[in-house]
């Protein structure tokens, strides 16, 4: 089967699609021959090397999958059968067929847009995740970062649920402004030094939760606009650099609370599939709206990352083998 592959760390165009063995499942696994692969941003990072996160060589590319089971590992869940279309998040995403984790499958019905399902295994999940995290009040204020993106276009839209009086999105470009202002929220440009006086604006007294996936000097300035009992969500580093947190900054009774979809799947497994279930009833019945940016064969994955590098997508991009 055709999967990307990378041999060494750099730009774009280190990826190649290579001949590889089909996987077996392993214990608890499923096999799936691929229908869509949803790129994700932090790939860009990991496979520049610049990244917080070792990564050996040879590099794959994760992602989200959508696709029809065709082979069964031992010891998969009952209910889980040849034939079903689900999405599920791969380590190797960008081939033909990929091995996934039967506990955590998001089922998809047959007539639904593929590309957007892919949202339903991992990004939505992590998404709402964020927000309980966040402890989201009702009247309150949400900041939530990179608001354009695959994670951030569903967090806007999720947030709703928690009735906050405002919600405030960042990004980096005009038009990616202008999709944060259609899905609802207020709009604050990155790219201004004086960005955090932009969020005083909406939010004169601070806020009340952050989503941060930026890292650096992003996550500071972010922490310093979250108000008293206010909370601080970390779920990566994008801009290369993980926060680094002096104690003396929690002192103002702000708290801040790592996420990731791994760890909150081994802390509680019936709460993660929990989410992926209410996700993708959202989705079903209309509340969500995933977004994708646009749609390329596999073999374009160097054309997929100089968008994602560029940070110029609204929503998520997607391959199909």
């Amino acid at each position: 089967m055709r999967a990307v592959r990378f041999h060494r760390y750099g730009g774009p165009d280190v990826l190649q699609l290579e001949d590889v063995a089909v996987p077996k499942p392993a214990a608890g696994q499923v096999l799936v021959e691929v229908e869509a692969i949803g790129a994700n941003a932090i790939d860009t990072v990991l496979r520049d090397g610049n990244s917080p996160w070792t990564r050996p060589l040879p590099g794959t590319l994760t992602g989200d999958v959508v696709g029809r089971i065709t082979a069964l590992g031992p010891d998969t869940p009952p209910g889980v059968a040849v034939g079903q279309r689900v999405a599920g998040l791969s380590e190797d995403a960008f081939a033909e067929h990929v091995v996934l984790d039967a506990a955590f499958l998001a089922p998809i019905p047959d007539h639904t847009d593929a590309g957007e399902a892919t949202m339903m295994s991992m990004t939505a999940p992590l998404a709402l995740r964020l927000l309980k995290a966040g402890r989201v009040p009702a009247g309150g204020t949400v900041l939530i970062q990179s608001a354009a993106g695959t994670v951030g276009h569903l967090a806007v839209q999720l947030a709703r649920s928690s009735a906050p009086a405002t919600i405030i999105g960042t990004a980096s470009s005009a038009h990616r402004l202008d999709f944060i202002r259609s899905l609802g929220a207020e709009a604050v440009d990155l790219t201004d030094p004086e960005w955090p006086d932009q969020v005083r604006k909406f939010a004169p007294d601070g806020v009340d939760t952050v989503l941060d996936a930026v890292g650096g000097t992003v996550f500071d300035q972010g922490l310093a606009l979250v108000k008293p009992l206010g909370t601080m969500i970390t779920y990566g580093g994008i801009s290369g650099a993980l926060p680094t947190i002096p104690a003396s900054s929690l002192y103002g009774l702000r708290s801040v609370t790592g996420v990731s979809v791994q760890g909150w799947r081994e802390a509680r497994p019936d709460g993660a599939r929990a989410d992926i279930a209410e996700v993708t009833r959202r989705w079903q019945s209309g509340d969500l709206h995933p977004t994708v940016h646009a749609t390329h064969p596999l073999a374009d994955v160097i054309e997929i990352h100089k968008t994602l590098d560029a940070r110029t997508n609204l929503g998520r991009l997607i391959a199909t083998p």
